[in-house]
């Protein structure tokens, strides 16, 4: 992971000092959790070619000399199609609803869609009368020409959702261009506040939180699309070994017995992919050593199954 940029935000001797929340909003895989963690220049949300790898609400906090920018960073907003895709859309409006400023991002790598406009217009609903910057995303995927077009597409798309006043940034979190100037924007729409968090918090989550993120991310990252979101993963046992590592077992829930056999692989080849894999990233994280034991159950129907959601930290009264 990079190092963080050096963010100047200063636009005189001695300028207030702002700090508000900043909920991200967007469509699945459109890079909400890749600028995160290139702002903050470490690891700290779950980064995944599949949509919706986001599947709790969690904090990126940014601190810089006059200003303290907390991202929540949400699953995105979907057609939702079980319990866990309306509570994962829940999620995400009631972070709109309690944020200072709302980052709309979108993937301009393609046109817009009937989704991008769905998801403009349920931010203009829930957001109403307050400030709204749009991110547009992966300007790296496209040629000098072809921006400037797809960008004036995704302009008209604001208009026609009613949110002509938000400020508009082409970015690429991937590469970081363009990063400077949104920043500054979202601290000129901050209020003035001194800082919620100490300068050295990055996130509100435990490792173990994290742990349980970085260990779905992978088995995404291998599996591909043969189990696709019908995974879920719960950390059972964390305990600390002295100062220098940890002993993690955790449960990778599938819905049908196929699943498993796809998880676990012959002869326990791909659980043991998964399980290196997500070792690797949680000790990069946690910058000691990690004796990961991974299994795996068969839980049928577990995205309607409230029990097990609120289990899992994936449910909680509206």
């Amino acid at each position: 992971m990079c190092e963080p940029a050096n963010y100047n935000t200063s636009v005189s001797e001695n300028p207030p000092h702002r700090a508000g929340f900043v909920a991200l909003a967007g469509r699945p895989n459109a890079g909400k959790s890749t600028l995160i963690n290139r702002l903050l220049g470490q690891k700290v949300a779950a980064v995944s070619f599949r949509p919706q790898t986001t599947r709790r609400q969690q904090l990126g906090i940014l601190t810089l000399e006059h200003a303290q920018i907390i991202f929540i960073d949400t699953p995105g907003l979907h057609a939702a199609k079980h319990r866990l895709g309306e509570w994962l859309n829940a999620e995400a409006l009631r972070a709109l609803e309690e944020c200072d400023l709302a980052l709309l991002i979108f993937d301009i790598s393609r046109p817009p869609e009937e989704a991008d406009r769905l998801l403009a217009k349920t931010l203009q609903e829930h957001f109403k009368g307050q400030k709204v910057v749009a991110a547009f995303n992966k300007l790296d995927a496209l040629a000098p020409q072809e921006l400037e077009e797809r960008v004036a597409q995704f302009e008209t798309l604001l208009v026609e959702a009613d949110l002509p006043q938000a400020d508009r940034v082409p970015i690429s979190a991937a590469r970081g261009d363009q990063l400077d100037v949104l920043i500054q924007t979202l601290v000129e729409s901050l209020p003035d506040s001194p800082p919620y968090f100490p300068s050295d918090q990055l996130t509100d989550l435990f490792e173990r939180d994290l742990a349980a993120d970085l260990i779905r991310e992978a088995a995404l990252f291998h599996l591909r699309d043969e189990v696709p979101h019908a995974m879920a993963v719960r950390v059972d046992e964390y305990k600390e070994r002295q100062e220098t590592g940890a002993y993690l077992a955790a449960t990778l829930f599938v819905e049908r017995e196929s699943q498993k056999g796809i998880v676990i692989g012959k002869g326990g080849a791909m659980l043991k992919e998964i399980g290196a894999s997500a070792r690797r990233e949680i000790e990069t994280l946690t910058g000691r050593k990690v004796y990961l034991e991974l299994r795996v159950k068969v839980r049928p129907n577990w995205r309607n199954d409230e029990e097990m959601l609120g289990r899992m930290g994936l449910q909680r009264n509206p």
